[in-house]
C-alpha cells in the first residue's frame, strides 16, 4: 500500500512540474528597437570628433527633449542635456518620418536651432511572445534633411549605416 501510495504521488509531483510553463520575462539582454546613432565631428578637420555644448534634442513642434541622463530626475533640465560627441535618438515606429529640432548652447543667448528630418522605411521583427516586437530602420534619403539649410550651426550630415539594426555602431555623422 505505501508502494502504491509513493508511486502516485510521486507521478503527480511530475506531471505538476511537466506541465509548468516558462515565466514570460523579457530578459534584459534582449535586443530592441535600436535607436540612430550620431556622431559630431569638426567641419573645419572632418577626422575629429567634437563635443557639443549644452545640446538638446527635441521631437520638432514639441517641448519634448530627448533623455540623455536617465539617472537625473524629470524636473532637472541637464536630463535632457549633452555635452558629449555621440548621442543615441529614437526614431517614431509608427511613422516613416522623424524631425528633431536640435537646439546648440541650448538656454544661452547664443543658442542655435536646426531641424533634422529622418526619412525611412519600417519593418517589425518579431522577438518572442514575452519580447513582442522591434522595429529596424532603413533611412530612404540619402541626407537627413536639415532645416533651415545655411546659417545655422549644422554644415554637413553624412549617412554612415543607413540600415538601423542595432545601436553598435554609427549611423549619421554630423559636421558642425
Amino acid at each position: 500500500m505505501k508502494k502504491i501510495v509513493f508511486i502516485t504521488l510521486s507521478l503527480l509531483l511530475a506531471l505538476s512540474f511537466w506541465n509548468c510553463e516558462k515565466d514570460d520575462i523579457c530578459a534584459e539582454g534582449t535586443p530592441t528597437t535600436p535607436r540612430v546613432i550620431i556622431e559630431f565631428y569638426d567641419a573645419a578637420n572632418p577626422t575629429v570628433l567634437k563635443n557639443v555644448t549644452n545640446l538638446r534634442v527635441e521631437e520638432f513642434g514639441t517641448n519634448e527633449g530627448v533623455v540623455f541622463n536617465e539617472t537625473l530626475d524629470e524636473t532637472n533640465e541637464a536630463r535632457y542635456l549633452t555635452n558629449g560627441n555621440k548621442i543615441a535618438i529614437p526614431l517614431k515606429t509608427f511613422a516613416n518620418i522623424s524631425e528633431f529640432d536640435f537646439k546648440f548652447n541650448y538656454g544661452d543667448a547664443s543658442e542655435n536651432n536646426d531641424v533634422i528630418s529622418f526619412t525611412y522605411d519600417r519593418d517589425e521583427i518579431y522577438i518572442s511572445r514575452a519580447c513582442g516586437y522591434k522595429t529596424i530602420f532603413s533611412l530612404t534619403a540619402n541626407n537627413p534633411s536639415v532645416f533651415p539649410a545655411t546659417g545655422y550651426w549644422i554644415q554637413n550630415i553624412e549617412v554612415m549605416q543607413p540600415n538601423i539594426e542595432t545601436e553598435n555602431e554609427v549611423h549619421v555623422k554630423i559636421y558642425f
